[in-house]
């Protein structure tokens, strides 16, 4: 009869919990959609859960004479507390891990594909291997929805190129990488053994989408250097730009990690810069305030970093 009970209430207390995250996750996104997809249910169950919290509050939580989302005074004071009660049950998981020293769970990670697939690699395989219990998922984004998921906790870490500073992310340096020329091997200027900016001139430039934070940094060395230069193609992504350098549509900057394979096997020439190096800041993003579970911290250490409340302990 008692394990019953317990079994029952136990139920009940992480039903409560799941109640207060899907509230939450509601505020923060200002979008049902979004909040269902991050619990993995349906838009109409996220709907009727916060009518149903109404109901157990007595009181109206979402102001629904706006247009756009917006919580009654009474919506926001319940927020606050939900974050309250979230923090609290996290931190304990995590502090009854750290007891029985467990590094399990899962690590969800967003990137851009460069970072993807050309930095993290090494340090993915090396963590698994360390603690072959944990599952690690990674998700390709461009950059500026790495800063959504890092907003919405839809995963725990981002890694972008050129961080901005945001007022509810912690971000951690975590290495420069150079920028480089590539050629076709067979075009004129892959006999060089470097480059500078005023060779570029009048050359056919294949660069990455205006919003694309690389393609922002090199549109300022091209104005630092009076170079005006219209990309013929444009692309979202490395990849796609290094198969158009590589049939010989034109040359592009890029980061030097993406082009060590295409460099060693003969199918790019890879130029640096002579005089001056242009590199490219990367960082690890972290929500401020968010909870590490034990697996995350050893995910950190594995990369080389340690975030501010892990620092002196």
């Amino acid at each position: 009869m008692w394990e019953s009970l317990l079994c029952s209430s136990k139920r009940a207390l992480i039903m409560q919990i799941e109640n207060f995250k899907i509230f939450a996750d509601l505020v923060e996104t200002k979008s049902f959609s979004k909040a269902a997809k991050l619990n993995g249910i349906t838009q109409s169950a996220v709907s009727q859960q916060a009518r149903a919290m109404e109901r157990h509050f007595k009181t109206l939580l979402i102001d629904r004479s706006q247009k756009q989302f917006q919580l009654t005074r009474e919506g926001y004071r319940v927020y606050e507390s939900a974050k309250e009660m979230l923090h609290t049950y996290e931190k304990l998981q995590c502090e009854l891990q750290e007891m029985k020293k467990v590094i399990s769970g899962t690590i969800r990670i967003s990137t851009i594909y460069s970072i993807g697939l050309h930095e993290l690699p090494p340090f993915i395989k090396k963590f698994l291997h360390d603690f072959p219990s944990v599952n690690v998922r990674v998700e390709y984004r461009r950059s500026n929805l790495v800063y959504e998921d890092i907003l919405h906790n839809a995963v725990d870490f981002g890694l972008v190129a050129f961080p901005v500073k945001q007022r509810q992310i912690e971000v951690l340096p975590f290495r420069n990488d150079h920028l480089v020329l590539i050629t076709h091997p067979q075009h004129p200027l892959a006999k060089r053994t470097d480059i500078e900016v005023k060779d570029l001139a009048g050359q056919k430039f294949i660069g990455f989408d205006p919003d694309i934070p690389t393609r922002k940094a090199v549109d300022i060395i091209f104005r630092e250097h009076k170079l005006e230069i219209e990309p013929v193609m444009e692309f979202d992504n490395i990849e796609t730009v290094k198969r158009a350098v590589e049939i010989d549509h034109g040359i592009a900057i890029v980061p030097q990690a993406t082009v060590l394979q295409e460099q060693k096997q003969g199918t790019l020439a890879v130029l640096p810069f002579k005089g001056r190096e242009f590199t490219r800041p990367l960082a690890i993003l972290h929500r401020k305030g968010r909870v590490l579970t034990p697996a995350m911290k050893k995910f950190i250490e594995t990369l080389g970093l340690d975030l501010p409340e892990m620092r002196g302990t």
